[in-house]
């Protein structure tokens, strides 16, 4: 009879996979021990595998490029990483040294970009898209930028901003219109609150960019919450757009740029199975199809990447420090740490990830629960690949279990709030980076040590 942890994940998933092994009864992630992270670093322990960042661009890159060859496409594509994703440098840094742009959110992105220059990360050359809603203070550093020679690119997000714009800039700018997508049935309105209006578009145009020489229509933006998806929503969420940019097209020369925005989904469990190869293809065919029908020229495409671009380098590792018995059929095993301040999407959004053992995979298994250190009865996680069921190696006190959650990497910092104050104030992890050198060896570096008690005082005013 096969009782064994293994033996239960072999028998419901095709494993080992491609990042993931096991040797002597131990978790493998990318060919790195995970118990030897353990035994170094302590838990609780955040990770950043950084060749995976720069894997998951040229992967893009390359379906992109086949589909555009494969279709005889004339446009080109554009890769840009979504900087609210995770803003930190060491992301940032990876990402732009596989010749991307960026998407910006707010006016602190751009005083990231000057930084980045600075330090010679990023360059003029490259693009800037800047979307959200525009505060004073943003549409003045996106003013700022463009005076100072950058490739800024304003996506409007609402008429009142093209008033504002003009006022901030010295010369011509090439600026986008963001489409205000509508939702599907299920969410709790109808269309979103970010973009214009299909019929809304148009006229703007024609009354407020159309005479202003200042002004020139380069792109038209689009973005489905639910991501980019093979379902009839999507596709006719896609089209609704597409002919919108056609319309424009014959009316806007400059209009030369189709911005289908992010929504790649990632891993999030060891069934995951996603075709990017055959939606990109689609996706290039459906958009030079509809264009040679309407006698029009096809538009570059950029995408906005984030999730699709960090998610999969993250990784939390936590100890279960004991077991509770709460009644006849659940166990709950407590980990050192918080899921509600270290992975608030699983709390907030009931989001999945990738969850495993690090040790005893050779152990019995049972059904457990995950419980969080908090004194919040929302601290916890159940919402895992074995329909809602968590099912680890048996707990016990004399040899201690390790758990991992993958792919992690994008929003979980920010969401979080990464370096404030923390809920129960159960401090931030340690952050350890790990990339490779010119040699292929891997690199480890300390990001920084877990949140002092010190420093959440000082910022509560003690």
């Amino acid at each position: 009879m096969k009782i064994r942890y293994i033996d239960f994940i072999q028998q419901t998933f095709d494993f080992p996979q491609d990042e993931f092994n096991v040797k002597n009864g131990q978790l493998f992630f990318n060919d790195i021990s995970m118990m030897d992270l353990v035994e170094k670093y302590g838990t609780p322990l955040k990770f950043f595998y950084l060749p995976n960042i720069s894997r998951n661009i040229q992967r893009a890159k390359k379906w992109f490029n086949k589909a555009i060859r494969d279709n005889n496409y004339n446009g080109e594509y554009h890769y840009c990483y979504c900087t609210k994703s995770s803003h930190f440098s060491f992301v940032l840094k990876k990402a732009l040294a596989n010749d991307i742009n960026i998407e910006t959110s707010y006016a602190t992105d751009l005083e990231i970009v000057q930084k980045l220059t600075k330090s010679g990360d990023f360059n003029k050359e490259r693009k800037i898209i800047c979307n959200g809603f525009k505060t004073d203070q943003y549409l003045a550093k996106i003013g700022e930028l463009h005076r100072d020679g950058f490739q800024v690119l304003p996506i409007i997000d609402s008429p009142l901003e093209l008033s504002k714009l003009r006022d901030e800039i010295a010369g011509p700018i090439d600026i986008g219109i963001r489409i205000a997508s509508e939702e599907e049935p299920k969410f709790e309105f109808y269309t979103s609150r970010l973009g214009i209006g299909y019929k809304d578009i148009l006229p703007l145009y024609k009354s407020k960019i159309q005479k202003d020489e200042r002004l020139n229509l380069k792109m038209l933006h689009f973005f489905i919450n639910t991501g980019i998806r093979d379902n009839a929503y999507y596709w006719n969420e896609f089209f609704k757009c597409l002919k919108l940019y056609v319309e424009l097209k014959k009316i806007s020369p400059g209009l030369d740029s189709f911005n289908i925005g992010g929504g790649f989904p990632i891993k999030n469990s060891l069934a995951f199975n996603y075709d990017y190869s055959y939606m990109i293809d689609e996706i290039v065919f459906q958009i030079k199809k509809f264009c040679k029908d309407e006698r029009v020229e096809e538009p570059d495409i950029y995408t906005e990447f984030g999730s699709y671009t960090v998610g999969e380098s993250g990784g939390a590792v936590f100890k279960i420090l004991n077991q509770k018995q709460q009644n006849d059929r659940e166990k709950w095993n407590m980990i050192d740490s918080s899921f509600m301040t270290n992975l608030p999407d699983s709390w907030a959004l009931s989001k999945r990830f990738i969850l495993l053992p690090l040790n005893k995979w050779e152990d019995s298994y049972e059904r457990v629960f995950l419980g969080g250190l908090t004194c919040d009865s929302d601290d916890y996680y159940n919402s895992e690949q074995h329909l809602n069921a968590i099912y680890l190696p048996q707990y016990r006190p004399s040899k201690p279990l390790y758990i991992g959650f993958f792919n992690t990497g994008a929003y979980q910092e920010s969401l979080g709030g990464y370096g404030g104050l923390q809920h129960c104030l159960i401090p931030n992890p340690k952050i350890l980076l790990i990339d490779k050198d010119k040699n292929g060896d891997l690199v480890y570096d300390l990001f920084a040590e877990q949140q002092s008690p010190e420093s959440m005082l000082k910022l509560l005013g003690y």
